[in-house]
């Protein structure tokens, strides 16, 4: 048994699980009224399959938007699998909920913020240690809607034992 709960880990669990079911939710219904989703992830993480044209071009993380044409969600406990298109090219997208890096609903200025800490090998990158930021609501781009750093940030960083 461990000395002492891992608080983090607890959290960030949560944040995945709460994607997970606004994802089904959206799987069922589709997406209720202006609501959009950005979804950042690790295109590097392991589980993570996509074409090897769209990996090259992004080799390490990837932003997309389901919104208007999206097809095929398919929502599971450990992943989910999506098909978009990237300049009029129709990609399947499978990700692992354990490669997000971050979710925002623009509409509802409501974001979830996952950081990583990489540590590079000599033949790949690992991820050791992943700390959850908290960023709701977030500050708005009125040009184009993408996510901004929040002034409402909390850092479980501050609460770990030293």
């Amino acid at each position: 048994m461990p000395e002492q709960l891992d608080y983090a880990l607890f959290i960030d669990n949560a944040m995945r699980g709460a994607v997970r079911e606004m994802l089904r939710q959206v799987q069922r219904s589709g997406l209720p009224g202006q609501n959009h989703f950005f979804i950042s992830y690790r295109t590097d993480y392991p589980g993570v399959a996509m074409s090897d044209s769209l990996r090259a071009k992004y080799p390490n993380e990837i932003t997309i938007v389901l919104q208007h044409q999206f097809w095929d969600l398919v929502v599971d406990d450990d992943q989910f699998r999506v098909s978009l298109s990237f300049s009029n090219i129709p990609e399947k997208l499978v990700v692992p909920f354990a490669a997000l890096t971050g979710f925002a609903d623009p509409s509802t200025k409501f974001g979830l913020q996952f950081h990583s800490i990489e540590v590079k090998g000599a033949n790949e990158s690992q991820i050791v240690e992943e700390v959850p930021v908290i960023t709701t609501p977030f500050a708005q781009n009125s040009e184009d809607e993408i996510p901004q750093e929040s002034s409402k940030v909390i850092a479980l960083d501050a609460f770990r034992k030293k």
